[in-house]
């Protein structure tokens, strides 16, 4: 099994400024390939201390040179606030100096105060993040980026350098709607799954997207990359201390930062099922929601916690799995016990795990 590091520069811990969050997840980060890790991933986001990085290539692009085989990953480059020939230059001169160790993972995004201070139309994003991934996509394989969009409009223009291969079979997007799903599977994109829905419904909609990506591409589609925020210690009182304590936390962070208590997604034109969500949590209760997404992310002891992982990515199909150890407002030395007993008991027996599936049209070997 694929098993990756999420780096998260959350700010969350009284007292710990910005550089000293920055500088903790750097170190961490600096020592995922000795680990054994096999991946090393950031998201993207602005404007608050629930993830400090604005730029996921820039931060890879310094990890390439601290690495030398470790796959590099966005999950995700938010595309509608990007200028598209941008983030094409940006992933080809990525993908060049690590030597085509990139994974580019692609999103529309979700925070108002995102949108807002981009001076962006919150409910454009859907046709915007269709356009721009649309022209980028096919610039990594052409070496030259054009488009003529209702939103998008780029005369030709060439990537110097470009991407070292192709990037088919090593793009993923964050979440398939409905609406949008088709040209996620024409565009032959994988599956990024970061949990926020129920284990049934992310089930049921990978296995979804699945047969569609085989209606329109006449194979299967890459393997799915599973998403988690990982505690685990080997006395069992203390694994659910940490996740009670770090997972929750993570778990409201994430609804501060989305705002999903506010009626004003009911408003923005694909949002529509962020709109359900507060109707919900106004049913159910901001403790039960909060209860519900921590409890969507993995943790344990490590024979608990390797159970758990082998039994969600086998029935996802999925190629590996990427975790973040380190959220929540953990301290350093938290993080880094963490760290450590993940390494030392759960990574070894994940890697033993295989998950290779037998295609018959050959991908580039990601996971």
């Amino acid at each position: 099994m694929h098993v990756g590091m999420g780096v998260f520069f959350q700010g969350l811990e009284p007292g710990r400024d910005d550089h000293a969050v920055l500088r903790d997840q750097l170190a961490l980060a600096d020592e995922a390939e000795q680990r054994g890790f096999e991946s090393i991933w950031t998201a993207e986001h602005h404007f608050t201390r629930y993830h400090m990085m604005p730029n996921p290539a820039q931060f890879l692009t310094y990890m390439a040179g601290r690495t030398t085989r470790a796959r590099l990953g966005t999950m995700v480059m938010v595309l509608p606030w990007h200028d598209p020939v941008r983030v094409a230059e940006e992933i080809a001169w990525l993908d060049s100096v690590s030597g085509g160790r990139v994974v580019m993972g692609l999103g529309r995004g979700l925070g108002s105060i995102e949108f807002d201070n981009f001076r962006l139309e919150m409910g454009e994003s859907r046709q915007r993040f269709v356009e721009y991934a649309t022209a980028i996509s096919e610039s990594l394989e052409t070496g030259a980026i054009k488009f003529d969009g209702d939103l998008y409009r780029q005369p030709r223009a060439e990537l110097h350098p470009p991407a070292v291969t192709t990037f088919r079979g090593r793009t993923y997007a964050s979440a398939v709607s409905p609406e949008s799903a088709k040209i996620m599977a024409t565009l032959g994109y994988g599956l990024m799954l970061i949990a926020q829905k129920p284990w049934k419904t992310t089930m049921e909609e990978t296995a979804a997207y699945r047969e569609l990506f085989r209606e329109i591409n006449g194979h299967e589609p890459p393997q799915p990359v599973l998403v988690n925020f990982t505690t685990v210690d080997p006395d069992a009182g203390r694994a659910r201390d940490l996740h009670e304590q770090y997972a929750m936390a993570y778990a409201r962070s994430t609804i501060d930062h989305y705002e999903f208590t506010n009626p004003r997604l009911e408003h923005v034109n694909g949002y529509e099922y962020y709109a359900g969500l507060r109707r919900n949590i106004e049913k159910h209760g901001l403790t039960q929601f909060n209860r519900f997404l921590a409890d969507l992310q993995m943790g344990g002891t490590p024979d608990a916690l390797v159970e758990e992982t082998v039994e969600r990515v086998r029935a996802l199909d999925a190629g590996g799995v990427v975790n973040v150890l380190s959220f929540g407002g953990m301290p350093a030395d938290v993080a880094r016990r963490n760290a450590d007993v993940y390494t030392e008991q759960v990574l070894p027996k994940l890697r033993a795990v295989d998950t290779f599936r037998d295609v018959a049209i050959p991908i580039p070997e990601v996971f």
